[in-house]
């Protein structure tokens, strides 16, 4: 059975765009401006009812009544919404809407990747979409500025690429967040990691180590940053740093920042290390960034050596070990007076934990590698694997399978827990769980 989503009847066809610009039009010649800032989507419907039905007479076209008030809809969505877009953000079980020009259009659902038969008119209607979202945040995408970050009003993060770096045109994705909170039961049982595995991590968190969470982009990520900031104590106060804020942490003692781009004159910009210098004057107990990318790696790694014990961020790697080594380099383009030697000294004495999640081939997201950060000779860093998954093949119906495996080692962090009142138990460290269809 196809998962290609239904057409709407003459969705897509010159014909019904040309029929929704026209009332799309004499609508807003029917009103004033004044009329226009206070019109809501119910005195909308009766005005766009009232156009359909002298146009529909006026041009003697054949139209149902579904299809009547299906095309109600999608001009709704014109007026007040992002057009084509709205019946796939309304969609619950879609987590990405990429758009790949004006005619073609995917969504992730269940992670697998699907075609739709959601269409633009032309460029301009998508560059149209993409203008009303980054207008509403007070940003902008011109010639000069093409690349853009925006927040949806329901929290969905959208980037927007327009020519000329992009050659086919306006194009953008928008990753969209549940808005029930995934926990840690929900996680278990999508098998994303085992009770031993979370067990370990909250008592982490709790004795508050320095927790690195790496992945590639879809991975899972984020998800699991809200997950472990579920155990932190409430009486904390954070503060959370993000270039699109998409964090969703419970505490009440909360402060979110956000970075800024320059303005059209080329000033004003606020980068994520700024934000984290300004941070460490507000008396965070705990810094957490929603992901480590340039030069605020450097101030990261000093606020994690300087009494923000606890602090968490993202870093984007193939592997446990990779993200150590992406995070040394971020390091060291920001500080390059300082010798390799001393700043893999001062990353090993921050980093304590680091996390790698991995989104699988049957779009699974699971924690593959659980590792412990334990010295440096000034050359090279010993880290040592707590938990990892090994995947063994695919089932007959596309699955992944393999097992969660504890390596048998018990951390050195354990002492450090045990002084936090945190006691696990030692068994864990050696359990296996199979993963199976």
């Amino acid at each position: 059975m196809s998962t290609r989503p239904t057409a709407r009847p003459g969705a897509g066809s010159e014909r019904w765009f040309l029929l929704k610009q026209q009332i799309h039009g004499r609508l807003l010649n029917s009103l004033t401006p004044e009329q226009l800032k206070t019109l809501n989507r119910e005195a909308a419907r009766e005005q766009i009812g009232t156009v359909v039905e002298r146009l529909v007479h006026e041009e003697q076209m054949p139209m149902t009544a579904v299809e009547r008030e299906r095309l109600i809809e999608e001009i709704l969505d014109e007026v007040f919404g992002l057009g084509p877009l709205e019946p796939l953000l309304k969609d619950p079980t879609i987590s990405d809407i990429l758009v790949n020009g004006y005619n073609n259009v995917y969504v992730e659902r269940g992670g697998i990747m699907v075609e739709t038969n959601v269409r633009f008119k032309d460029q301009n209607h998508v560059r149209m979409i993409i203008d009303r979202i980054v207008s509403n945040i007070g940003r902008r995408i011109d010639d000069s500025s093409p690349i853009v970050d925006a927040r949806l009003d329901d929290g969905s993060r959208m980037c927007a690429v327009i020519p000329p770096l992009s050659l086919i045109g306006p194009v953008m994705s928008i990753r969209r967040f549940g808005k029930k909170l995934l926990t840690v039961d929900d996680l278990m049982k999508n098998e994303t990691f085992t009770p031993g595995m979370i067990d370990f991590l909250s008592g982490c968190v709790e004795a508050r180590l320095n927790i690195i969470v790496s992945g590639g982009s879809g991975s899972g990520k984020t998800t699991m940053l809200n997950t472990m900031s579920r155990f932190i104590p409430d009486t904390e106060r954070l503060v959370t740093i993000e270039d699109t804020a998409e964090l969703q942490m419970q505490q009440s003692h909360l402060v979110r920042l956000e970075t800024r781009p320059m303005n059209i004159e080329g000033a004003g910009a606020i980068s994520q290390r700024d934000l984290v210098i300004n941070a460490l004057r507000m008396r965070p107990d705990r810094i957490i960034i929603g992901e480590c990318r340039g030069s605020e790696a450097f101030d990261m790694m000093q606020a994690m050596n300087t009494g923000h014990d606890g602090s968490m961020t993202t870093v984007h790697a193939n592997s446990a070990r990779e993200a150590f080594s992406r995070l040394e380099t971020m390091v060291m383009m920001a500080s390059q007076h300082i010798p390799d030697r001393v700043i893999r000294q001062m990353l090993t004495s921050a980093v304590n934990i680091v996390l790698h999640c991995t989104r699988l081939q049957d779009g699974t997201r699971r924690v593959t590698s659980i590792c412990e950060v334990i010295d440096t000779d000034g050359e090279s860093v010993d880290m040592q694997d707590i938990f990892t998954f090994d995947r063994e093949g695919m089932s007959p119906r596309g699955r992944v399978i393999g097992r969660f495996r504890g390596s048998g080692v018990k951390p050195k962090c354990l002492n450090r827990l045990k002084a936090y009142g945190v006691h696990i138990s030692p068994e864990i460290f050696s359990e296996v769980q199979e993963v199976r269809d």
